[in-house]
This record gives structure tokens, sequence and C-alpha cells, in this order.
């Protein structure tokens, strides 16, 4: 069964914003059980921006730029950096 555009796109952020309303809800109206809650329903969506900006590199592109020479102006330009002026 084909999944539907809406749930494709909107279904997560839908997750999110379910977890976030009742963890806030939940720690201003409950307690005991509502601290543990508000604790989940908070902190998951935290940890998963947190997870999602973190910035990742692949094996490849890391072996590319240990190999890359370093970039100098006179590199663009054309010109050769140890040449003397006449």
């Amino acid at each position: 069964m084909k999944q539907s555009p809406f749930w494709s796109l909107w279904g997560w952020p839908i997750v999110m914003g379910v977890l976030t309303t009742t963890g806030l809800i939940t720690a201003l109206v409950s307690d005991t059980w509502g601290d543990w809650w508000s604790w989940v329903g908070l902190g998951i969506p935290v940890a998963v921006m947190g997870w999602t900006c973190w910035p990742r590199t692949t094996p490849k592109a890391t072996a590319q730029r240990a190999h890359d020479k370093p970039h100098t102006d006179a590199d663009e330009a054309g010109t050769n950096a140890s040449a003397t002026p006449l």
C-alpha cells in the first residue's frame, strides 16, 4: 500500500509537535509520573534536533580533504607566488 504524500511530509513533524505539547502540558499540570513524561516528551524532540544538526562527514570526504593542497589567492589568480617582480 502506497503512503500518502501528506503523511510522508508531515508525519514526523506532527509526532514531534504532539510530544512537545504533551510534555509541556504534563510538566505544568502533573506531578511524579508527569515529571518523567515531561522529560521524555521534551527530551526526544531536542535529541532529534541535535542529531539532525550534527555535522557528518563521510570517510571519502575526510580522505579527500587530507590530500588537498592548501588554497592560496595566487592559485586563483594564476600567478606564481614565488616569482619575484621585475
